[in-house]
C-alpha cells in the first residue's frame, strides 16, 4: 500500500498591510494531532484524508499550519514551518507521494512567491522523482516556479469557497493514479495581464460562472486531468499578483498551453466591463434604512478580514449612529473595549471608544454607550461547508454591548464573518435583526446570502479597499489592467 504523506502551510499575505504574520500567529498541528483537528472537516485536508480510505493509500500526517490573513509572513516563522515540513517528512520510513495545502498567495519578507520557495526547498530536498500535488486557494496569485516544483495544482472551484472537500479528494485520486502509472501530468500556467477586482470574483456570477463552467466541461475529456482557474488576490504587491490558469494533461503540453490560454482570454476579452459602481458607507447606510427587506447585509469591503485588514473598521459603524440606524449588528475586533467590558460585568452600563485602534486608514474609535448583555469564550463550531473549510472557530473572549436596539459585538481576536455561528453562538439571531455588517468581499456569502432580505455592498477605504488603484504598486509586472 503506498504511503502519501499529508500536510500544509497556508497563508493569504496582504503587502500593504504593516501587521506582520509571526510564528505566534500560526495554529499548527503535527503528527497524529492533525487527524483529530482536520478530519471530517470541508478542507482539503479533510479530503486528504478521507482519500486514504476512498483510494488505498496510507496517509501519514506531517504538519499543517494556517494563519489568518495579515501581512507577510516573518523570515523567522515561515523558516520554522518549512524546516518542520522538511524534518516531518525526512523522518518516514516510506514516501511515496505527498498532497501539499498551499494557499497560493503567501508571501514571506525574503521571499514574494512564498509557496514557490516551499516547492523549492522541497524539490531540493526530495527530488524531481517524488510525485507531490498541491491544492490552492481560489485566490492564488500562481507563479512559473511553483508550476516547475508541483507535479499537479488542484484550485478550488467556488468561492466562497465551498468544494474545498472535494478538491482534496480530487487530488487524493489523481496521486494515486499517478503511482499506479495511469497517468502522466503536465502543466501549463496561463496568465491575463490584469488584477481581477474582488468584487468580480464570486463564482456564482459573471465573468467567473462561464469560465468555471468551461473548466469543469474542459475536465470531462479524458486527455484533461484538472483545469484550474484562479481569480488571484490583489492585495499583494508581487510580480505573480493577478489571476492564473492552469491546465492540467495527461503528456500532452500543446493541449494543456491552447486550453490555459483559452480560459484566460474569456476573462481578457471582458476586462474591460469590469467596472466599479458601490456606494459610500454615508450612501449605503441610508439605502438600508429606506428598505423594507431584512437583514440588510452591509458589506464592508474595505475592512475584508479575510483579505488581511484589522477588522476594526468604523466608517459603516459611525453612520449608522449618526443617521440613528435601528437593530443592527456590528462586529469589531477590540481586545482593550473586551477588557473593559469584562471588568465592568454583565448586566452594567459601560461607556467604550471602540474600533479604529490598528492604524488611521480604518476610521477613528467611535464612542458608545449601553449594557454589557454578554461575555463569551469566543469558540463556536461551524459543521456546513462554509469558506475556509475549518471547523473549530475561537474569536477569542468575546463581550456583547447592547447599544439601544442595536448589539456591538467586540472580538479579542479578527474572525471572519464566514458562519452564522459566529452569532448564534452568542444568543444573536441574525434573521431577527435588520442590519448586519460584514467585514467581508465575498466569503461570507454561503452563511450569510441564504438569509439575506437584501445585500449592499460598500466601498469603504481600509488595506482592502475594494478599488486597486486606492494602492500603490511597485513590484507587479506591467503594463496591467487597470493600474495601466
Amino acid at each position: 500500500m503506498a504511503t502519501i504523506a499529508i500536510g500544509g502551510i497556508m497563508h493569504e499575505s496582504n503587502t500593504f498591510s504593516k501587521t506582520p504574520t509571526d510564528f505566534e500567529a500560526f495554529s499548527h498541528t503535527i503528527g497524529d494531532d492533525l487527524f483529530s483537528v482536520w478530519k471530517g472537516t470541508h478542507h482539503e485536508m479533510g479530503g486528504f484524508i478521507q482519500g486514504a480510505e476512498d483510494y488505498n493509500y496510507t496517509a501519514h500526517p506531517t504538519v499543517m499550519a494556517t494563519a489568518t490573513p495579515a501581512g507577510p509572513v516573518t523570515n523567522d516563522a515561515f523558516d520554522k514551518l518549512t524546516d518542520m515540513l522538511v524534518q516531518q517528512l525526512k523522518a518516514m520510513q516510506k514516501l511515496d507521494g505527498f498532497l501539499l495545502a498551499l494557499h497560493g498567495a503567501m508571501v514571506a519578507e525574503s521571499y514574494p512567491d512564498g509557496d514557490g520557495e516551499v516547492l523549492k526547498r522541497l524539490r531540493y530536498t526530495f527530488g524531481e522523482s517524488l510525485p507531490i500535488v498541491v491544492t490552492l486557494d481560489h485566490h492564488a496569485n500562481v507563479s512559473q516556479q511553483m508550476v516547475d516544483n508541483s507535479t499537479a495544482f488542484v484550485i478550488y472551484k467556488t468561492n466562497p469557497h465551498i468544494d474545498q472537500r472535494q478538491r482534496g479528494l480530487q487530488a487524493a485520486k489523481l496521486i494515486m493514479r499517478i503511482l499506479r502509472e495511469e497517468a502522466t501530468p503536465t502543466q501549463v500556467l496561463a496568465k491575463p495581464p490584469m488584477l481581477l477586482n474582488i468584487l468580480y470574483q464570486n463564482t456564482s456570477t459573471e465573468p467567473m460562472s462561464s469560465i468555471l463552467n468551461a473548466a469543469r466541461q474542459l475536465e470531462t475529456d479524458s486527455n484533461v486531468l484538472v483545469a484550474n482557474v484562479a481569480a488571484g488576490y490583489p492585495y499583494a504587491d508581487v510580480h505573480e499578483a493577478g489571476p492564473s490558469f492552469v491546465v492540467v494533461t495527461d503528456d500532452n503540453p500543446q493541449l494543456a498551453k491552447t486550453e490555459a490560454t483559452r480560459l484566460s482570454d474569456m476573462l481578457w476579452n471582458v476586462h474591460d466591463q469590469l467596472t466599479l459602481n458601490l456606494p459610500d458607507a454615508a450612501d449605503a447606510v441610508q439605502q438600508a434604512i429606506s428598505s423594507n427587506k431584512y437583514p440588510i447585509i452591509l458589506v464592508e469591503m474595505g475592512d475584508n478580514i479575510g483579505g488581511g485588514s484589522p477588522g476594526d473598521s468604523t466608517f459603516i459603524l459611525a453612520e449608522l449612529l449618526r443617521q440613528k440606524a435601528s437593530e443592527f449588528v456590528v462586529v469589531l475586533c477590540d481586545p482593550e473595549c473586551v477588557q473593559t467590558c469584562t471588568q465592568i460585568g454583565v448586566g452594567n452600563q459601560v461607556s467604550l471608544q471602540v474600533g479604529g485602534k490598528t492604524d488611521n486608514q480604518h476610521g477613528n474609535p467611535v464612542p458608545i454607550r449601553g449594557r454589557v448583555r454578554l461575555i463569551h469564550d469566543g469558540h463556536f463550531i461551524e459543521t456546513e461547508p462554509r469558506h475556509g473549510g475549518q471547523k473549530y472557530h475561537n474569536q477569542g473572549l468575546t463581550a456583547v454591548v447592547a447599544v439601544g436596539d442595536s448589539l456591538v459585538v467586540l472580538t479579542s481576536n479578527r474572525q471572519t464573518p464566514f458562519s452564522l455561528q459566529q452569532l448564534l453562538s452568542l444568543g444573536i439571531n441574525p434573521e431577527a435583526m435588520r442590519m448586519i455588517v460584514v467585514k467581508a468581499a465575498i466569503a461570507y456569502r454561503a452563511a450569510y446570502e441564504p438569509i439575506a432580505g437584501k445585500i449592499i455592498e460598500v466601498d469603504t477605504p481600509g488595506l482592502t479597499a475594494v478599488n486597486p488603484l486606492h494602492f500603490r504598486y511597485e513590484n507587479v509586472r506591467r503594463p496591467l489592467f487597470p493600474l495601466d
